[in-house]
């Protein structure tokens, strides 16, 4: 080999290797253990407590942040087999999963769909009708929701496309239902899946997560007004999921892997660390904001922002786990 070829490779920077053990066991000062339990957390409006699943196809849970209580949601129904539990702006909860487990693809696509749950004490999941793909959009200000649909929950969509609906919780009549439901925004194939994430600017805008071939993803964002689309991340070849916005609409929380640019290891969902993007447009403000991923086997993932923006949650979980799967929740300070 020439001598210009070798110190070309001495310049190449060389990947850094995982350490052993967790996070856990080093924890920055504005990180804290909340559960050993536990996964896909969820905020409630007025940030007191933190609702979740117990596991994949299990119960969901909500603990008191003062107290630290944890208070069993579902076990009044035996069997339940949840996903998600994310909390409306009155306090109730929207549930999304199966009504029984038979398999866990069926599970996840065929079968899951949107239940509503009141807050009061005993109450049971009402099914809402509706068929849906993987997580929902809730708004913070209204009854607002978004959802996704691919060709595996609606027969009129082609295979391989996928749409974002939005609709309303109404509570007006007793019953719990969606009303006003109407679709957003359609991708005709697999170049990009749909699922809706979070709304901002007072319900007008949205962020949603485009799937995309060989495990990648991008965050787009839509104006609800005007119809627009806008990828957010720019950063083709690696994988952005869009997670929990920022109060003020001008960041959000993505579940990124570029850190694997360093570390090595393959891209996609499962070498995830939790990012913090501005949404301007550039995909260029883009700060590491956890480093599970530093660690062998590890990952962070599902993170949500509280609506006065001091703190976040987030699971801890494993890079060999399926998406979403955690080991318990962690709150990260940004200011007490």
């Amino acid at each position: 080999m020439k001598a210009g070829a070798l110190l070309a490779l001495a310049a190449l920077p060389l990947a850094a290797q995982r350490k052993p053990g967790s996070q856990l066991d080093h924890l920055p000062p504005n990180m804290e253990v909340l559960t050993h339990f536990g996964e896909r957390a969820d905020i409630s409006p007025d940030n007191r407590r933190v609702a979740f699943m117990a596991k994949s196809f299990g119960d969901a849970m909500v603990i008191d942040l003062d107290t630290r209580t944890i208070r069993c949601l579902t076990c009044n129904v035996p069997g339940t087999a949840f996903l998600r539990v994310m909390h409306l702006i009155t306090g109730d909860y929207i549930l999304i999963g199966p009504e029984h487990f038979t398999d866990v693809r069926t599970g996840r696509v065929r079968d899951n769909e949107l239940w509503f749950l009141s807050k009061e004490a005993g109450s049971k999941p009402v099914r809402l009708d509706q068929k849906m793909s993987e997580g929902a959009a809730i708004s913070k200000k209204s009854m607002k929701i978004s959802f996704s649909q691919t060709w595996e929950q609606a027969s009129d969509l082609p295979q391989g496309a996928s749409r974002l609906m939005t609709a309303e919780v109404d509570l007006s009549g007793g019953t719990p239902k969606l009303i006003n439901k109407k679709t957003v925004y359609e991708s005709k194939d697999r170049g990009c899946v749909l699922e809706a994430q979070d709304f901002y600017d007072n319900d007008s805008k949205m962020t949603f997560t485009c799937y995309e071939p060989k495990g990648l993803a991008s965050v787009m964002g839509i104006d609800l007004k005007t119809g627009e689309v806008t990828n957010l991340s720019k950063a083709p070849g690696t994988y952005n999921e869009v997670e929990g916005i920022f109060p003020d609409g001008q960041y959000t929380c993505v579940e990124g892997d570029r850190q694997v640019e360093q570390l090595g290891g393959k891209h996609g969902s499962g070498n995830i660390d939790i990012w913090k993007l501005k949404l301007d447009g550039t995909g260029k403000d883009f700060v590491r904001l956890t480093h599970f991923n530093d660690y062998e086997g590890g990952k962070a993932s599902n993170p949500v922002v509280s609506t006065d923006g001091r703190f976040m949650a987030f699971q801890t979980a494993k890079t060999t786990d399926q998406a979403g799967v955690g080991y318990g929740i962690v709150l990260y300070w940004f200011k007490k």
